[in-house]
């Protein structure tokens, strides 16, 4: 083989080795959205955690939690799916010690809390370190002068796997009337494809987990694979999405050695979302 074939088959081979280490890449990714709002006079910053499935990021969650600590958020959403059906809850607990104290959190279920289930420990874990739990609810914060409403719905599995006669739809209800006192309104809500539901009611923001980012991509061609509940080539894989004057923000999650399935493309990511007047 001559010298100019080997520079060329050694460049291909370094061409391909480095695909290969982009496509496999499951360091954590810090991925920032603005949104502006009339209802904002003050920059908030909102941390959305979700899908972690209790997946490892270091000892004591080293890696998630000082990456929480760079954002300084005014207020962390956890978006469900935190807990999984499989893998103990010793890397969830180890990350609400870490920022229950110092952050106010809130907490909407995902599926895979109802599939373990052992859904009444899980609540309890998430309670016992001072997280809210919103289900068909609600709370008005204050953050330096600037008030905003925070709702959250439960996975629709609570039907399924619990004795709550209140699903989806008349949990939405019940949060009806929200944001009638005129405050920027958030929506937690697990699951990113009942966007329509959602949009009936006058939510400003939804924040959504679940698609896992499509676990395969191709940047900029194809957003996503598959999805749960989205099937093949999903609509809202991760990324931001409007529905009439309300803007859906869904994160990729954080789920890595959950999924028997490797993401591709598809880095676990950390939602940063500047509210902006």
């Amino acid at each position: 083989m001559s010298r100019r074939r080997k520079v060329v088959f050694a460049a291909v081979l370094l061409g391909i080795l480095l695909i290969l280490l982009a496509a496999f890449d499951t360091r954590l990714k810090i991925r920032t959205y603005t949104v502006c709002s009339d209802k904002i006079s003050i920059p908030l910053r909102v941390v959305l955690v979700t899908d972690l499935h209790s997946c490892n990021y270091g000892e004591g969650q080293k890696t998630l939690i000082e990456a929480i600590d760079r954002q300084k958020p005014d207020v962390i959403l956890l978006g469900g799916d935190i807990c999984d059906d499989k893998i103990p809850n010793d890397n969830t607990e180890a990350l609400l010690k870490g920022i229950a104290e110092r952050y106010p959190c809130y907490y909407v279920t995902g599926n895979h809390e109802y599939w373990s289930n052992q859904i009444d420990d899980i609540l309890d874990l998430f309670r016992a370190y001072g997280v809210t739990v919103l289900s068909g609810t609600s709370e008005t914060i204050g953050i330096r002068g600037q008030c905003i409403n925070i709702c959250g719905i439960s996975d629709p599995d609570v039907i399924r796997y619990t004795d709550s006669t209140a699903g989806t739809e008349e949990q939405l209800q019940e949060l009806e009337h929200t944001a009638d006192n005129g405050f920027y309104t958030i929506l937690l809500a697990h699951r990113p494809e009942r966007i329509d539901i959602y949009g009936a009611y006058n939510f400003d923001l939804v924040l959504s987990g679940h698609a896992h980012g499509g676990q395969w991509r191709l940047p900029g061609i194809i957003n996503g694979v598959f999805a749960p509940d989205q099937g093949m080539f999903p609509k809202y894989a991760g990324g931001r999405y409007a529905s009439g004057d309300m803007t859906m923000i869904v994160s990729r999650g954080l789920a890595r050695e959950s999924t028997p399935i490797p993401r591709i493309f598809n880095r676990p990511e950390l939602v940063v979302v500047n509210l902006e007047p």
